[in-house]
């Protein structure tokens, strides 16, 4: 188990599966954000960016802005401000709006002191060198720059864990199946502060814990679905188990009336 986590983790930061498969362009991108139509409490995370870039003046950069969420929200809502969105995926990028780069975040091209503000919102789980990643980002932004990085905790979405778990057992028939691939749990919102100080003095966290019920479905198999790209990393018959999941939460929802997930997620503030 702890190899195929090994594996795992690897995998959630293969540059090749990124760009070429799990970002090529922003399907499964959107089909994870969907799920969170019907959470509850609702949040703006886009507001809440603006919200904390009120004071915020000149340029942001949005490293791994992928489909860019936050990118169109920011153009909207703070058009004196200059936004550029990079991503390593140029196919993710095409419909994000101008100017936006092709860049790697542990090699920013901007020269230092160069920012107001860098935004790396669920996308510090995927760069190989976590820490040196960090210290480029500090080192771009001027000082009384911000940072705002975003990511979910060790503890989000443990039913969906528990559930993938159980089918790929039934698919393998073994009582508990391999753990699904973990996306956040690199730079989880747990170990996300430790890293943030290796160049960040003042640490601010946003908590925002909230469940999602679902009476369909299909947000559930869209959401386990959209991990295809890591589907060779999995231990098991990655379509046979969403497949099996999916009977699995029919079963739920029909004996219990739904489907609940328990959600933590987070955004933390920094200054260099």
């Amino acid at each position: 188990m702890t190899s195929n986590t090994a594996q795992q983790d690897a995998a959630v930061a293969d540059r090749s599966i990124l760009a070429n498969s799990a970002y090529a362009d922003g399907r499964h991108l959107a089909a994870r954000q969907s799920i969170y139509r019907w959470q509850q409490p609702q949040y703006d995370l886009p507001g809440i960016v603006v919200e904390e870039l009120v004071g915020t003046s000149g340029i942001v950069l949005d490293v791994g802005c992928g489909n860019g969420k936050f990118v169109g929200r920011l153009h909207k809502d703070r058009p004196d401000l200059q936004v550029v969105g990079m991503d390593i995926s140029a196919g993710i990028l095409a419909d994000v709006e101008k100017p936006v780069l092709v860049a790697d975040a542990q090699v920013l091209p901007f020269s230092d002191n160069s920012a107001d503000a860098v935004l790396a919102l669920h996308m510090l789980y995927h760069v190989s060198d976590i820490e040196a990643t960090i210290r480029e980002l500090a080192r771009v932004l001027r000082p009384g720059g911000v940072l705002i990085a975003s990511t979910n905790s060790d503890t989000d979405k443990q039913e969906l864990d528990q559930l993938w778990a159980r089918a790929a057992g039934d698919v393998l028939g073994i009582p508990e199946g391999p753990a699904r691939v973990s996306l956040s749990s690199r730079f989880s919102l747990e170990k996300a502060p430790r890293y943030l100080r290796a160049a960040f003095t003042e640490i601010r966290v946003r908590d925002l814990p909230g469940t999602i019920e679902i009476t369909d479905t299909a947000p559930i198999i869209a959401h386990l679905a959209s991990y295809e790209a890591w589907a060779d990393h999995c231990g098991v018959p990655f379509h046979e188990t969403v497949s099996r999941a999916a009977e699995i939460a029919a079963a739920s929802i029909k004996a219990e009336g739904s489907f609940k997930i328990t959600c933590r997620g987070g955004i933390l503030i920094g200054q260099p």
